[in-house]
């Protein structure tokens, strides 16, 4: 009889569809992606009843995401949850982003102005609010409330050594200008954005030209086992450099619309130069796939044998963190891939079989991963495999990007029916699912980054 690893149990067993299924006959059955992906899809009239039942939740639900100015947030502000849930007393650097596209999202589909309005006002208050705090050298916290504006004590001295806010405000910037029509409110907080930028070059610039994580303390996605649990300084993880990529080109961007050519010109090239970076170290021809990498190689012969004669030095600066994260998507996401190495990525690591592409639809975290697991967990949340919407939403994106319509459509479809199913049995959404059966699996009242389920509509 085929042997079962405990792996292929908890990647096949959670639900029909998944990858290897085990027959009477003791035989192995290997399911396409294809069959996955048609096992969730809901009808046309589904579809629709579920995007209709969205939309309505969420224009009830947004303007309780409005935040007067209250305490040290001096300007009004979005939370990333409803009023009495997880995190809604709080400010976080990249959900404000998320949240933020989303709401915009729905002011669009609504056609309600005064909500726009009204979300110019909130979201260039929360980057008001995180700029109004960074440090002297331009550090900005990640996390702030009412009453304390670094939670997570990543500003002053001795704070280098930990993160700081992640690469987003850029991003959340040109959003903020594109729904205004405007820019001149940003500029004389600009300065700002560069200085932060200065503070992450200054500090987590590797070897290699590639930012890393200075430990593993709100990375995003909390417990990557690329970053979680290893060594300070030595993760360049795809999801910092494919943000802080993006955010370079959209200050890039806010710099044109504020006549400030120099600062257009230079992170414009650190854009560049950081794309190249992207390709050279962290595509991986062999497994087709992207990934984060350990720039920990050190050459340290001299030290420890510095009587041996020296021989041949050593021709690489990092090692590929060979670990199948969602993260592999990013490239793709921010436009850095070529389109041979997002056909390759798609077709090999994405539509062959369920690894990453699950029921409802894509797993954080390879089901052929040693560290695979769907428990619930929070501090750090996991990432280990459900599905979360951002993580959807950030391989949609790439798929539609480089020419897959059809099956970002597909994927679009899943994302629609898992939360429009989540609401109509739980009332509310949560922060992330089973990717074989939809269970909710943490945070009921979740609003986030769920919001850019309404950009898939």
């Amino acid at each position: 009889m085929t042997h079962i690893s405990r792996r292929d149990i908890l990647a096949g067993l959670a639900a029909s569809s998944a990858a290897s299924i085990v027959t009477a006959f003791g035989e192995e059955r290997q399911s396409s992606a294809t069959d996955t992906n048609n096992a969730a899809l809901p009808s046309g009239g589904e579809r629709r009843q579920h995007a209709d039942a969205l939309l309505r939740y969420f224009a009830v639900n947004a303007p309780l995401l409005l935040r007067t100015p209250d305490g040290i947030l001096k300007h009004p502000s979005v939370s990333p949850s409803l009023p009495g849930k997880r995190y809604s007393t709080q400010l976080w650097d990249w959900d404000t982003l998320w949240t933020s596209q989303g709401l915009f999202r729905l002011a669009a589909l609504e056609h309600d102005e005064p909500l726009k309005q009204k979300l110019c006002e909130h979201v260039s208050g929360s980057l008001l609010n995180f700029l109004d705090h960074a440090s002297a050298e331009g550090r900005i916290p990640i996390l702030m409330t009412t009453t304390d504006p670094d939670p997570l004590h990543v500003l002053g001295p001795g704070a280098n050594s930990k993160n700081q806010a992640k690469p987003v405000f850029g991003q959340l910037g040109l959003l903020a200008a594109d729904q205004r029509g405007e820019v001149a409110w940003l500029a004389p907080y600009f300065d700002t954005i560069l200085r932060f930028y200065d503070a992450w070059t200054a500090h987590n610039t590797s070897s290699i030209g590639l930012l890393v994580w200075g430990d593993d303390v709100a990375i995003g996605d909390d417990n990557d086992p690329t970053t979680f649990g290893r060594p300070s300084f030595s993760s360049a993880n795809l999801l910092l450099n494919c943000l802080y990529y993006e955010d370079l080109l959209a200050s890039a961007e806010l710099a044109r619309r504020l006549g400030r050519a120099k600062d257009h010109d230079r992170l414009s090239t650190q854009a560049q130069t950081l794309a190249q970076q992207i390709q050279m170290y962290c595509w991986d021809p062999r497994d087709s796939y992207f990934y984060s990498v350990d720039v920990q190689c050190v050459d340290r012969r001299a030290e420890l044998i510095p009587t041996v004669p020296r021989g041949m030095d050593m021709s690489w600066k990092s090692l590929p963190m060979r670990i199948q994260m969602f993260t592999g998507f990013l490239p793709l996401w921010c436009g850095v891939a070529s389109q041979a190495q997002a056909d390759e990525l798609v077709k090999i690591n994405y539509l062959a079989d369920d690894r990453l592409c699950a029921r409802w639809g894509v797993r954080s975290l390879s089901s052929r991963e040693s560290m695979y697991s769907l428990a619930f967990s929070s501090n750090p949340s996991n990432w280990l495999g459900p599905v979360w919407i951002i993580v959807n939403y950030f391989a949609w994106k790439a798929l539609q990007r480089y020419g897959f319509h059809k099956e970002a459509a597909a994927l679009a479809d899943k994302t629609i029916s898992l939360l429009g199913s989540d609401l109509k049995v739980n009332g509310s959404l949560n922060e992330y699912y089973h990717p074989d059966t939809s269970a909710a699996l943490s945070h009921n009242g979740f609003m986030d980054w769920n919001l850019l389920v309404l950009e898939m509509i």
